[in-house]
């Protein structure tokens, strides 16, 4: 179906200007939902240009025969920004039961908030870094600085010589210095395709951080301040599960998988 986040006024407009048709919304309703569409909220999902996509293809064919031990090897990190009252949109589209991912139902947006704190963080299959919490603009300076040289190498070392680094394109990662210092710290960095935050398990891990964050106020109020909703984020970080993360981590194959079948498009992570 073309244009799914047309309304049923949207189409009944077009109907009648191409065809001179009067019929009312209701009409259009019920037509779509004799086809099984219903109107939902489409998935939120980062804009992927012909380029982004190429690069996912890519990306995933030369990792296709990876396997866990290998992917045990490598530290995803992320960072994340926690809301005290996140924005729920009201844009509704129209798919077919199994059509969530479905080619113009994924409504694309750069993510961002207000009333917010920004963290840090890193997992493997055999340690979580600490959550860091990221004050203000995270410059290339602050990530050598703060984040890689006493949080990230150190995890790196632990986790054994074969170790490998995933983070992503934003400008303080790939900045010249940053660069200068992953080569002299010797460090082996993974190339990372621009806008997939679906093919990092991180990703998901912040998602637990959020529900777990929402779940508590059953047993204590919500934060009422940034503060508690950082002392809370850390909380909940240190006690999310081992075998949740590496749950995730060997989600990877099938994240590979999806993408390549997707055309390199948005997957349903």
């Amino acid at each position: 179906m073309q244009q799914r986040m047309a309304t049923a006024n949207n189409i009944r407009q077009r109907l009648q200007a191409t065809t001179n048709t009067v019929v009312s919304g209701q009409t259009i309703r019920n037509r779509l939902h004799n086809f099984g569409l219903r109107a939902r909220r489409p998935v939120r999902g980062t804009t992927l240009t012909a380029n982004h996509r190429a690069a996912r293809r890519a990306w995933c064919t030369q990792h296709v025969r990876w396997q866990r031990q290998q992917w045990a090897q490598v530290l995803f990190t992320d960072e994340s920004r926690f809301c005290l009252e996140p924005a729920d949109g009201r844009i509704r589209v129209w798919r077919r039961r199994g059509e969530r991912f479905a080619e113009g139902a994924v409504l694309e947006r750069q993510r961002f908030g207000r009333g917010s704190v920004m963290v840090w963080g890193g997992i493997s299959t055999r340690l979580r870094t600490p959550l860091y919490h990221v004050v203000g603009n995270l410059t290339c300076v602050r990530y050598q600085n703060e984040i890689l040289q006493p949080l990230v190498v150190p995890a790196l070392q632990a986790i054994g010589p074969r170790a490998i680094l995933q983070d992503d394109n934003t400008p303080p990662h790939r900045s010249a210095a940053v660069n200068t210092f992953i080569q002299q710290a010797r460090v082996n960095r993974m190339l990372w395709p621009a806008n997939s935050p679906d093919l990092n398990p991180i990703e998901h891990m912040w998602d637990e951080l959020c529900r777990r964050v929402q779940q508590h106020h059953g047993v204590h109020p919500p934060p009422a301040n940034l503060g508690q909703l950082l002392q809370r984020l850390q909380q909940e970080w240190n006690g999310v599960p081992r075998a949740f993360i590496c749950n995730l981590i060997h989600s990877m194959r099938q994240r590979r998988v999806e993408c390549l079948a997707h055309n390199g498009g948005h997957t349903r992570y």
